[in-house]
Order: structure tokens, then sequence, then C-alpha cells
């Protein structure tokens, strides 16, 4: 294998001696530090679900749907901005974006730090701040699909999975450490106000600051582009075109985009709904959530994700119905019990939909190849490239659900002063997603027509 500088040539996962040689260490090594980055993204993009519930208390007077709407804007922005992330890892490399993304990241953090210690800042400009966290958002879509090039086929569910997951994990990590941090005021620059009512919001932001500036050095000396995924830009918005690019998109806002929405709102729905029970249980529901997306990409490789994506759904709308339950009746027992199995069914759609469309990709281009081959080989890789690019477009897509869902409840709670009405519409959408699961991935009179289509495939 060739090295030039921080770049690689000549990779190929798919080969066995190659892989047991040298590509799993290498494979293993980037994703590490791929993982990193993307758990500091994940904690800065969703630090607002947790420093929204203390403004009041910093001298900040916000309305409940304001505080919604700064919970709800960084998750706009996270899926805007994924767009471009997506596309950035074959034009720019892994390494190299790996490293721009998180020192970027020093805009949302010392903006934060400054602005939320003085209590006079006109929720306009809030808004603003608001939004730069949203930058975090865009490092799941260029880290997964760095990723994707690094694994075979045969284990990229695990890979993606585990990525996945500890960039997930961020958001238990922030909504843990962030409300005890902000507690201590030994970090105090720019305070307005000193400690007003002991809260120190500026914490918050300047808490990363440090791990911010080992990311993007462990990037720059252990992380590496590959020559095997560049692509123009041209070849990959092609992905555009592919009717299971929408499919899929439309099913990821249902598992990433539950996901990261919950995430986002669950701290201040927890203390709309339940005022006398502390937001710090709040980190439970992304911690789950977290842990479980490994697991929905390792059931995906052994029995298929098409099979548990369409059961996760199953899940997730009885899971919505007992939410729904448990706050009309206001058990904050119940209540956190089926909010819990929510995230676990959302960590677990998450791996198995991200397993299927590696899958997808590769069996309609092996189909469309025919028997030759080189025509094959050439589809496969054709495949990478395009899956690679369909896992950022459906990531960003998914997380739109990171804005919709807090504005859902923010909007329902403002309109007849419980989340009721938004769970109804949620859980009306997971009917959907059960459908065109089912209807594009599972039917059965698909694999009696055409055996060798996408509904036998392990998908």
């Amino acid at each position: 294998m060739r090295r030039q500088t921080s770049w690689i040539s000549d990779w190929n996962p798919e080969d066995t001696r190659f892989w047991e040689a040298q590509g799993r260490f290498i494979a293993r090594r980037n994703l590490v530090f791929s993982i990193l980055a993307e758990h500091l993204g994940f904690s800065i993009w969703l630090v607002w679900s947790i420093v929204v519930t203390k403004l009041s208390a910093a001298g900040f007077h916000y309305s409940t749907d304001q505080l919604f709407q700064l919970v709800a804007l960084p998750g706009l922005i996270g899926s805007l901005i994924r767009f471009p992330y997506t596309f950035a890892v074959t034009t720019f490399g892994g390494r190299n974006w790996t490293m721009f993304s998180a020192a970027v990241l020093f805009i949302p953090t010392i903006a934060l730090a400054y602005f939320s210690a003085h209590p006079e800042t006109p929720f306009g400009v809030m808004l603003v701040v608001a939004a730069l966290a949203g930058l975090g958002g865009g490092n799941f879509a260029s880290s997964m699909a760095n990723i994707s090039f690094f694994y075979p086929d045969r284990m990229k569910g695990w890979a993606l999975g585990l990525n996945a997951a500890g960039g997930n994990i961020g958001v238990s990590t922030v909504q843990l450490l962030v409300p005890i941090l902000m507690g201590f005021g030994f970090i105090n620059l720019y305070q307005a106000t000193p400690g007003a009512n002991g809260v120190y919001i500026q914490n918050a932001g300047l808490m990363w600051l440090l791990p911010l500036a080992i990311a993007v050095f462990c990037a720059w000396r252990y992380m590496n582009n590959l020559t095997s995924a560049k692509s123009s830009f041209k070849d990959q918005i092609v992905i555009t075109k592919r009717k299971h690019t929408w499919v899929m998109s439309w099913i990821y806002i249902g598992t990433f985009g539950s996901f990261i929405g919950y995430s986002a709102a669950f701290p201040l729905l927890i203390k709309t709904q339940f005022p006398e029970i502390t937001v710090g249980v709040a980190f439970l529901g992304p911690l789950v959530g977290s842990l479980s997306r490994p697991l929905g990409g390792l059931l995906a490789d052994r029995i298929g994700g098409a099979k548990v994506t369409f059961w996760n759904f199953v899940a997730m709308g009885l899971a919505t119905v007992g939410v729904m339950y448990y706050v009309e009746i206001k058990s904050f027992a119940g209540f956190l019990a089926m909010f819990l199995t929510l995230f676990v069914a959302t960590g677990i759609g998450n791996g198995s939909t991200y397993r299927m469309i590696p899958s997808i990709f590769r069996e309609e281009k092996l189909r469309r190849a025919g028997a030759g081959s080189e025509a094959r080989a050439a589809a496969v890789q054709s495949a990478v490239l395009e899956s690679a690019a369909a896992l950022g477009f459906i990531g960003a897509v998914g997380a739109c659900g990171g804005y919709l869902i807090p504005r859902g409840f923010g909007a329902s709670i403002a309109a007849t002063g419980g989340p009721y009405l938004a769970l109804e519409i949620y859980l009306l959408f997971y009917i959907t997603c059960i459908a065109l699961t089912w209807w594009y991935y599972l039917r059965r009179s698909l694999a009696q027509l055409a055996p060798t289509s996408l509904a036998q495939a392990r998908i």
C-alpha cells in the first residue's frame, strides 16, 4: 500500500488478505478518532437542550414557545448543513474534513459563552447564537460517509453503528455534565452578572474548548484520507434521482429524526409537564438510545435491516401511545418508562436503517450490472460511492426531526396546554413508516415476482 503524506491509495477492504494484514488496524484507528470528533459535534449541537432550562434562572425572560424555538433551531441548521457536509469527504478527504468540522465548533461554543452571560441579550440575537450550534449537526453526515469507505460491506452495519453511537452518546454527555458544570463559578469569563442565582451558563460553552483542540490534533495526527473515496459532486448528486434515497430519507426521519428531536425536547418537556422533577434525568433518554444503536446494526447484519426496522416502528408506535396515556394521567414514572422505550427503539432503528442503505444500493447496482465479473466489480465500486453519499444525504433529511419535534411540542403546548396533539401527529407518522418499510422492502409478492430482488436481499 502506497502512502502520500496523509493520503492512502490502493484501499481494498473487501480483499480478506489485505483487510487482515493492514486494513483492519487503519480502519479501526480512523474510526476511533472519527467517533471523538463526532461525539463533540453532537454534544455542541444539543447543548441548548439544557441551556434553555436554566435561562430563566439566569435572568433571561423568554416565553415557553421561545424556549422551544431555541431548542429547535440548532436541529434545523444541523439538518441543512449536513447536505454540503455529505459531499465534503469525497472532495477534501475524510481526515481533512474532520479537522475542519471540529475546528469550526469553536465559533458556537465561544458565542454561547459570551452571550449567555448577558441577560439583556435580545431574543433575536440569542436565536442566532443557538443556530450556530447547528454546525455540530453536520459532523455526523461527513463522519458516517467517511467511515463507510474504510470497512468491508460485511462489517458496515457494526462499524457504522459504533460510529453513530459514539456520536449520539454526546447528547447524553451534554445533558449529564452541563447542568453540573453550570453550577460552578470557576469558569467566569465575560460574566456581566456573576453567578446569577448560582447559574453560570457560560460554562456550557467554555467547557468544550480543550476537548475540541484535542479532537483537531488527533484528526491531524492519526486519521487518513483515501484516494479511492474521491468523487465529484456531479457523480454523487445522482443519488437524488434514486427512488430508494427518498424512501429511506422518510424512514430515517422516523428513526434518527425522532432520536435527535426527542433528545432536544426531552429536558424542556419534563420541565413544562412535570415541574417538580429535575431535568437531570433527561440524559437517560439519549444514553439508552445511543447504546442501543450498535445493537440495531448488529441485528440488521444477522437477520436483515428491513425486518428490524419494520418491527421497531411498531414498537415506537406502541410506546408513543404509552407516552400519551401517562402524560394525560400525569404519571412521571410511566412517562419516563415509555419515553425510554421510545429512545431504545430510535437507537435500534437508527442502526438498522443505516445498515439497509449500503445493501440497497449494492443490490440495485448488481441487479443492473448483469453477470460479467468486470461489470459487477465496477458496480460494487459505484455502489460504495453512491451509498456513502446517500448515507450523508439521508442523514441530513432525517435530522430535520431535530427541528420538527421540538417545534411540534412547543406549538402543541401553546395551542392546547399540553403535548398530546403533537404526539398524535408523531404516531400517525410512524404508521406511514411502517407502511413504507413493508411496501418497499418486505412484501412477499416482491420476493415471488423477483427472487433476486431487494425483497430477498439482507437489507
